[in-house]
């Protein structure tokens, strides 16, 4: 006698599709990741060179290096020249440039099929190829991890003087454009700089090197470029003069000077500071040294682009050693805040600093007090409300903790906010957007 239950022809189909779907493997559908992100901080070095021009490594090796060191972007920036095309380089150049290890480094860390040489190796023919960026960079690059920026450091002079201007960005290397002074040599380079961008279409971003480094360039060249928009208020070569000496100015009161004079008299837009390494030597031998100087942009993206952008408007800070976690001008307010990192057992002391304009001084040398130093604070949560007669707001940050690789003696670990308060409360700011 058959128990099963009749079914109609409509059941047995209903009963068979749920069977196979109860067997079907279950499959959760996912979207695709997400690209955009909250505005964070992005630590990149814009000062860098290689075995393309007068530094003493591979470049992938140096970029290997900062990515390990969490930095999130780079730009190799050899002197007159991208890294790009066809280049051999004799192995005997190389090994006296750093040393006989070297090449067995560079095997041992990319591979044997990676390494590129010709010639007999017991010879002076022997030869490397320097990779372009264009072919390493697959190696190193990881969206929002890590990103390779194509720069130059455009190298002239004039009037017996070094002019160094960074591009970052670039899709050609630019030739120095000469001049007969030094204003009108950084003049020039701007200019093709600039032009550049506009030509390819990119966010291009120049920056004026290590002004002090032969004394080249004055505060008056740079205050008087106006088209100049940022330059190095640190950089880690020991040999460029940072502290200054009995006839110059340091670099810092060098900015001051300068933003006095482009605030104070020409009524333009003050001068950005970055921090760079300038690296070369990365063998241990003394000079510049990887690690030392850089900028921490906040940016929603990584990318060559919107890190532009951000520094453009303002929104970065330099550093030496010291982390913030978040800097805001309240235009409402006039008020300047900073959040430290702050490390276990270290002290931090915040100097506001400002060049004062007193329009009721007798003398053209009191009626604008250059650079002086308005407030300072111990605390991790430091502020300073303009009072009205400030041209500017600026402030450095220093640690109790001396710099692992200083470049200059008694050197501190320090960041540098940009200044902030030149503009009315009314007019569109270049300044950090305040974030409450």
């Amino acid at each position: 006698m058959n128990n099963q239950p009749n079914l109609t022809t409509l059941q047995r189909v209903t009963l068979s599709i749920l069977i196979a779907l109860l067997l079907t493997p279950c499959v959760v559908s996912q979207e695709p990741k997400s690209f955009r992100t909250d505005a964070r901080w992005w630590k990149g070095n814009l000062h860098t060179h290689s075995l393309w021009s007068d530094g003493d490594q591979f470049p992938e090796m140096i970029a290997d290096w900062y990515r390990s060191k969490d930095y999130q972007f780079l730009a190799l920036t050899d002197h007159n020249v991208l890294s790009q095309g066809m280049r051999w380089m004799p192995m005997n150049e190389v090994v006296k440039r750093s040393d006989e290890g070297i090449l067995s480094r560079y095997r041992e860390r990319f591979g044997d099929a990676w390494v590129e040489t010709r010639g007999d190796s017991q010879s002076d023919d022997y030869e490397v190829r320097l990779k372009p960026l264009d072919e390493f960079r697959y190696l190193l690059e990881e969206a929002g991890k890590f990103i390779l920026i194509p720069a130059e450091e455009i190298s002239d002079k004039a009037e017996g003087k070094p002019i160094h201007i960074n591009a970052t960005n670039l899709a050609e290397a630019i030739a120095p454009q000469g001049g007969e002074t030094v204003r009108q040599t950084i003049e020039n380079n701007l200019r093709a700089i600039i032009e550049h961008g506009k030509e390819h279409g990119r966010e291009v971003l120049p920056h004026l090197n290590h002004p002090n480094f032969f004394y080249g360039v004055s505060a008056e060249d740079i205050a008087t470029v106006v088209s100049e928009q940022f330059f190095e208020v640190y950089n880690g070569h020991p040999g460029v003069n940072h502290l200054g000496d009995e006839h110059h100015p340091s670099v810092e009161k060098l900015w001051d000077i300068a933003n006095t004079i482009r605030l104070g008299s020409l009524h333009t837009p003050p001068l950005f500071g970055v921090a760079t390494d300038d690296s070369h030597e990365y063998h241990g031998q003394p000079g510049s040294h990887p690690g030392r100087g850089w900028v921490m942009v906040r940016s929603h993206y990584l990318t060559p682009e919107h890190l532009i952008r951000a520094m453009k408007q303002g929104d970065f800070y330099a550093s030496s050693g010291v982390s913030l976690t978040d800097v805001h001008f309240d235009v409402a307010k006039q008020t300047l805040a900073i959040q430290i990192d702050a490390q276990n057992g270290v002290n931090y002391q915040t100097d506001f600093i400002a060049s004062l304009h007193s329009p009721e001084a007798d003398t053209p040398e009191e009626m604008n007090r250059v650079g002086v130093v308005v407030a300072s604070s111990k605390e991790l949560s430091p502020r300073y409300t303009l009072k009205g007669n400030e041209l500017y707001v600026r402030a450095v940050i220093t640690s109790s903790e001396a710099h692992s690789d200083p470049s200059f003696a008694n050197q501190q670990q320090q960041a540098w906010t940009q200044p902030i308060g030149w503009r009315d409360a009314n007019e569109t700011s270049t300044q950090p957007p305040s974030r409450n």
